[in-house]
């Protein structure tokens, strides 16, 4: 089963370590990451991390089975580096059925973003990108660490317009 989908640019991390594997109880970690599946030492960094009881698989977004990662025995914790990333995977047979939880945690600020949260910037297209998300059935989120109050995706959006520079 996806415990949860997790758009984090740092794909896994500290965070991911030591605060999301253990309050989701996830056993295993998909990264469908176009970049990060091209590069043997990307996937080596990326999986090194885990404990060795966490399997983690790093596929291309277009790769990714869906169908698989929501039968599987286990909770799974999956990652995205952007919100493309997680569009096209919605292009690509990921439903809210399967994977009813979308938590937006960390996108780095750059040009044409604009702060939501402490470590949440995004662009316009994103923001646009997860409200449709959110209407076709998603539950869409924003916060770092699930100790965090959540933030949904109307808020969101006010914090966007608050954000107008």
């Amino acid at each position: 089963m996806i415990a949860l989908v997790r758009v984090d640019n740092r794909l896994i991390h500290g965070q991911i370590l030591e605060t999301w594997l253990p309050a989701l109880r996830a056993r295993r970690v998909l990264v469908a990451d176009d970049e990060a599946a091209r590069s043997p030492l990307s996937r080596s960094a990326l999986t090194l991390a885990l404990p060795d009881d966490i399997p983690a698989e790093v596929v291309a977004v277009d790769a990714a089975d869906w169908a698989a990662a929501a039968a599987a025995p286990v909770p799974v914790l999956v990652l995205f580096r952007d919100v493309e990333g997680l569009r096209r995977a919605i292009g690509r047979g990921l439903t809210p059925a399967i994977a009813p939880k979308v938590n937006v945690g960390n996108v780095h600020f750059g040009p044409g973003r604009r702060q939501i949260t402490p470590s949440l910037f995004l662009k316009e297209e994103e923001l646009l990108m997860l409200r449709d998300l959110a209407a076709a059935g998603f539950r869409v989120e924003a916060r770092a660490v699930p100790g965090d109050s959540p933030t949904d995706v109307e808020e969101m959006g006010r914090r966007f317009q608050q954000a107008r520079g």
